[in-house]
């Protein structure tokens, strides 16, 4: 008689509802993907045309009013 042994991959989706950050890590050939990459966003200021950028004091992705398209192309300082 021989033996069968049957191994299965779990993946695992973590969801953080303050901050809506949308975890998602699976396992693969070289293991665990995705590590060190931990960006929050900060999206709750958002408007029509907002422009995302990186904000380092925070370390947070940020969608405001502050920066759209609107004040890019009218007071932009490039």
């Amino acid at each position: 008689m021989s033996n069968i042994n049957i191994t299965q991959n779990k993946n695992t989706v973590t969801v953080n509802g303050e901050t809506r950050v949308v975890t998602v890590k699976t396992a693969g050939p070289a293991g665990p993907q995705g590590e060190g990459f931990d960006i929050l966003l900060e999206h709750s200021d958002k408007v029509d045309n907002s422009v995302m950028y990186y904000n380092q004091s925070s370390g947070k992705l940020k969608l405001d009013s502050t920066t759209t398209k609107t004040t890019l192309v009218n007071g932009g300082n490039f």
